[in-house]
């Protein structure tokens, strides 16, 4: 009787393990990054939330609010290719850029929602693909495939946590909030 060689066991290929640690450093340093914005705006209040500390008038609710239809842009209408819709009126910045007339918790709600759209949307792709809504003429930089995605969704989430710790101490004076 002849037995067949048993095929060693041979590790997945570097780029694949190269990838999916890729993967894992760049979903980690995104939600970090969210992280970061939530615990910097912890405990400020209604008018505080509201309250513009630099001239170009942006408020730290505002900046928030933002960061939702960022994450909502970039994974559904770039990642995805379809967007669901606004769980209010679509009034533009009727109050001024990165404000908000819309109530604290919907802000909030509307921003963990989005980021948690992302995340699904995410789950279902390599960074390597070129997502579909790349063909998009409006899109504010070049998008290559999702990897581009996810480091413009960092690199945005972090240039904005900054400057929501800037209006943290301006407002009340509080430092190093967040997990970094």
């Amino acid at each position: 009787m002849t037995v067949a060689p048993q095929a060693p066991d041979i590790p997945p290929p570097r780029s694949t393990s190269g990838e999916a640690r890729e993967r894992r450093a760049l979903l980690a340093y995104l939600d970090a990054q969210r992280g970061v914005v939530l615990d910097v705006i912890a405990g400020l209040d209604d008018t505080s939330l509201r309250t513009a500390v630099v001239p170009s008038g942006w408020t730290p609710l505002g900046l928030v609010e933002h960061l939702g239809h960022a994450e909502r842009f970039w994974a559904q209408a770039v990642l995805a290719g379809e967007v669901t819709g606004l769980p209010w009126a679509d009034d533009g910045d009727a109050d001024g850029p990165f404000t908000s007339a819309h109530a604290v918790a919907e802000v909030l709600a509307f921003y963990r929602d989005q980021c948690a759209r992302t995340d699904a949307i995410l789950d279902g792709l390599t960074l390597g693909e070129r997502p579909p809504g790349v063909r998009r003429p409006d899109l504010p930089a070049e998008v290559d495939d999702v990897r581009d995605v996810v480091l413009h969704l960092i690199e945005e989430t972090a240039r904005h946590a900054g400057h929501l710790d800037i209006a943290r101490e301006l407002l009340d004076g509080r430092t190093g909030l967040g997990p970094r």
